[in-house]
């Protein structure tokens, strides 16, 4: 299967999809654990992860599927919602928790 069929359903087949190096558990860089521990502090028990190191044709792929050229990347409900830096604002501003909220990932506060 190629490797943006495979992106597309994994965005499509699951609520919340973090691109990250490593895994939640074991990041292997500093933007993927902010990520990972942001969904954590928002109440996100079990998401769908993808460690893009263990596979080359994903790590290039995903940059080409959301046009977007850096690695954690965080999808919701099939959508692109950003690299650390937005996440990260979300979070800070409450959109995120919001935005989860929305998708039935989270539960309303």
């Amino acid at each position: 299967m190629d490797a943006q069929k495979l992106i597309q359903e994994q965005v499509s087949g699951n609520p919340v999809v973090l691109y990250m190096k490593g895994s939640p558990q074991f990041p292997q860089c500093g933007f993927s654990a902010t990520v990972a521990q942001i969904l954590k502090l928002s109440g996100v028990k079990d998401y769908f992860s993808v460690n893009v190191l263990a596979d080359d044709d994903i790590r290039q792929g995903i940059k080409e599927f959301a046009n977007w050229p850096t690695i954690p990347q965080l999808y919701v409900k099939g959508e692109f919602v950003g690299g650390c830096d937005i996440v990260r604002e979300m979070y800070e501003s409450g959109e995120l928790r919001q935005l989860l909220a929305e998708a039935g990932v989270v539960e309303q506060s």
